[in-house]
């Protein structure tokens, strides 16, 4: 049977790719960080070690969203609505900064999954 637009399943499976791609991003910025702190000078140790720790604790719990998407749970719901908000501030925050190469990917990438991820409403 052809899948729809408009079909739930189809939907959770796009939103499932989109939060393992958020997930893979946060986990590669966590490592990139890491990578920076060892390979050159640190000023601020235990900020470094906070962002690399909450970058780490929010790429998993993207997966963690993921995987409950794909298995059609809905405990996947909330945590994919509110890292998507908060995606949606970080790209408010870059564009007053200026960062338009990533404040706008990012934005496209968090209203596109916070959307679909609304409209999945469970039954």
């Amino acid at each position: 049977m052809k899948e729809k637009f408009g079909d739930k399943s189809w939907r959770r499976s796009i939103v499932a790719s989109l939060l393992s791609i958020e997930a893979a991003m946060v986990l590669a910025l966590g490592s990139y960080l890491l990578v920076k702190g060892v390979t050159s000078e640190v000023q601020a140790l235990s900020a470094l070690i906070g962002v690399i720790f909450f970058a780490l604790l929010g790429g998993l719990g993207l997966l963690a969203a993921a995987r409950g998407f794909r298995s059609a749970r809905n405990y996947g719901r909330a945590p994919a609505v509110l890292a998507n908000f908060i995606a949606l501030g970080v790209a408010y925050f870059q564009m007053q900064a200026n960062l338009w190469a990533t404040a706008i990917p990012l934005a496209l990438l968090a209203a596109l999954t916070l959307a679909l991820a609304l409209s999945i409403i469970p039954d």
